[in-house]
């Protein structure tokens, strides 16, 4: 079989003039979805009346979708912005990869993707795994980047398009533009809203006596982007001493560095783990956000609150705060890798808490004025 391949670096391209069933392939991580947000919102406003789908790993759905909403169906406030939500489990299924039950999952998840009958199928993701799971949708137009990820998935895709812009948000960005065969501008994003998560967010903080506070995140997805959390716990410190609280959010397997902020802060910073939707409630409310390159800050970037971004050894230039105000510290020596080491990258040791602390009163002075 032979597979058409044209290649455009324009938002002119061979798309179909009228899109009706459009599926976006984003699998995963938090930070990598919100990312892609920004284009899936411009292809909803492109082609308002399509079914739009997303295929994403479970654990990231609720990005998406409220818990207690069905994945289907009528849009609402609980699910925003696509129409149907695909899961899947890569991880699980690669533990177990010749169990019956992984590849009966399989088979269902899959099923269930094929049934869309969808159109088009825009992989933004560019991984070999997302490129194949793009190509066994049925789609028979498959949109990539020309220069993906991993070099192989271009393979499976019909369409390749030449990325445009820095961030990887423009990036995104100009594969949708393709797509709709024009310029599209960056949409202001809805995230879902669970009134009963809200509602639980303000007893909380009401029960509490917390007015404004800072959202600290001190864990990373790999240790080389990791600000020590001693460091975390001076900030929230001298934070504490103008009068604002510091509430520190940590996942799974993060307890021991919330410990060490909790000791260093003297006890001043509250911890805080929960759903995702959880975690938008709580944004929501935050005056500020500080941390690293990870899913909490561009989600808090994404809602429009304030970010003081702590970065080492990733490039802020394609992935720091994207549409809000926000300061980006990075050390001069800084070298951009994803290589994943365990320690934190030498020129993130370089920033102080001293220059945190300077840089969040910075915005929150901005934000009073």
């Amino acid at each position: 079989m032979s597979l058409e391949l044209p290649v455009t670096n324009s938002a002119v391209s061979a798309a179909p003039v009228n899109v009706e069933r459009l599926l976006i392939v984003r699998l995963g991580a938090m930070g990598d979805v919100i990312h892609t947000l920004p284009a899936a919102t411009a292809l909803r406003q492109a082609f308002p009346d399509a079914v739009l789908g997303w295929l994403i790993e479970e654990r990231w759905a609720e990005l998406l979708c409220t818990l207690a909403t069905p994945r289907s169906g009528p849009r609402s406030p609980q699910r925003p912005l696509v129409d149907k939500i695909h899961t899947v489990n890569t991880k699980q299924w690669r533990s177990a990869p010749f169990s019956t039950q992984t590849w009966e999952r399989m088979a269902a998840g899959l099923s269930d993707v094929r049934a869309g009958h969808y159109q088009v199928a825009v992989d933004f993701q560019g991984a070999v795994r997302s490129a194949l799971l793009a190509r066994w949708s049925g789609a028979p137009v498959k949109y990539g980047f020309a220069q993906p990820r991993e070099n192989a998935a271009t393979i499976f895709y019909t369409r390749q398009v030449i990325a445009k812009g820095n961030h990887i948000v423009e990036q995104n960005l100009s594969l949708a533009e393709a797509v709709a065969r024009r310029p599209l501008p960056i949409p202001q994003l809805e995230f879902p809203r669970d009134e009963v998560a809200e509602h639980e967010c303000d007893q909380r903080l009401k029960e509490c006596a917390v007015e404004k506070f800072v959202l600290l995140n001190p864990g990373a997805g790999w240790g080389a982007k990791q600000w020590p959390a001693e460091r975390y716990g001076c900030v929230a410190r001298q934070l504490a001493a103008v009068g604002w609280k510091s509430i520190v959010n940590f996942g799974p397997g993060e307890e021991d560095v919330v410990q060490a902020v909790e000791a260093a802060s003297g006890g001043v910073a509250e911890r805080f783990t929960g759903s995702i939707t959880q975690l938008i409630a709580l944004t929501r409310r935050a005056s500020l956000f500080i941390g690293g390159d990870t899913g909490p800050l561009h989600l808090a970037a994404a809602i429009g609150i304030p970010v003081v971004g702590v970065y080492g050894p990733t490039d802020p230039a394609r992935n720091g705060p994207f549409g809000t105000r926000s300061i980006v510290l990075r050390s001069p020596s800084s070298l951009t890798t994803h290589a994943r080491r365990a320690r934190p990258e030498a020129g993130l040791l370089e920033i102080t808490a001293d220059q945190v602390v300077a840089a969040a009163r910075h915005l929150i002075g901005s934000r009073r004025g």
